[in-house]
């Protein structure tokens, strides 16, 4: 093992795009119930930038530097860290410090690599895979039959969410500004595809049928027309608020529906909590990846060392799916 590795920093603690610089650390060393991942490829995933930009510091614990999945090996083992052996091939939910050589996270939340996938599609998975089952099936409680409104559908999110409810036998409305957005995600497998620059969301919802769940990590002026296009006993469930978090909200409606507003972040959660959801995860969506019917959709890969480039990338707003550096 080296005593060293080579890491991704924000110069000067945080910064545009161009702030991320390759640095010489210590390699970690695992604790008990920690394993050591030789890191083959790790995804950039939107709060990396909201890290990078200082407006969403790392858990208690947490590494300093980028990162919130990989995939590699297992390099070393932590005493009591169940299940794992050196060379096995895992892809693993990290609180951070994803974007280097190697990278430290309890054993708990690695999983077996799904057959036939490589280093990169696995670790295009955890960040994605976790938020979505986390927020559409139980918190939001889909159910076969049921419709789906995705927006920000061409994202790593909305990829993984389309693909994840069609498994799950539910319907979906995806949502994307432009025509080849919404195209993309018909191909994604989504029933519809509203393109928001041209088309009101909420009206198009309604000539569908309505909707019974909304994903929405827009917020904003989104929220009013996400009330307006549930059916009676509607979810919605707020992942992240990129037109902003503060809303004017039309309690009277969210009574008359009987609508259930909801929302969560993944990386705060306990240890705990993490380690439930990767068995949860195990338990009913790698079967889906295993039978073909859910498949990482790879828009762009970086050198490790040009994780500056990758963000910029990302934050350009074009892609259709994962973003991922290759370490």
């Amino acid at each position: 093992m080296p005593e060293q590795m080579v890491a991704i920093e924000v110069e000067g603690g945080k910064g545009q795009a161009s702030a991320l610089r390759p640095a010489r650390l210590a390699t970690p060393k695992p604790g008990p119930g920690q394993i050591l991942i030789r890191v083959r490829a790790a995804g950039v995933n939107r709060p990396d930038i909201v890290q990078r930009l200082g407006f969403y510091p790392p858990p208690p614990g947490a590494p300093a530097t980028l990162g919130l999945e990989v995939a590699g090996e297992v390099a070393a083992l932590g005493e009591a860290a169940p299940r794992w052996a050196v060379g096995d091939k895992v892809t693993a939910l990290l609180g951070g410090g994803g974007y280097a050589e190697y990278a430290l996270v309890d054993a708990r939340h690695a999983l077996p690599l799904p057959k036939g996938f490589d280093f990169v599609q696995a670790a295009a998975l955890p960040e994605t895979v976790f938020t979505v089952y986390a927020n559409v099936f139980e918190h939001g409680g889909l159910k076969a039959g049921e419709t789906l409104m995705v927006h920000g559908a061409t994202s790593g999110i909305g990829v993984a969410a389309i693909q994840m409810a069609k498994a799950a036998g539910a319907r979906v409305i995806a949502t994307g500004r432009g025509a080849d957005k919404a195209a993309a995600a018909l191909k994604l497998g989504a029933d519809h595809a509203i393109d928001t620059s041209k088309d009101d969301f909420a009206e198009a919802a309604k000539a569908l049928g309505g909707v019974d769940v909304v994903l929405d990590m827009v917020g904003g002026d989104y929220l009013a027309k996400d009330i307006e296009a549930l059916n009676t006993g509607g979810r919605i469930v707020i992942i992240a608020t990129q037109a902003g978090a503060k809303v004017e909200l039309n309690l009277l409606a969210i009574m008359q529906k009987r609508l259930v507003l909801t929302g969560s972040t993944l990386r705060p959660r306990t240890a705990d909590e993490k380690a439930r959801l990767a068995a949860a995860v195990e338990k009913t969506v790698w079967p889906w990846i295993e039978a073909g019917k859910l498949t990482p959709v790879i828009d762009a890969r970086f050198p490790l060392d040009k994780a500056a480039e990758a963000h910029a990338h990302l934050e350009a707003g074009a892609h259709v799916g994962k973003v991922m550096l290759i370490a």
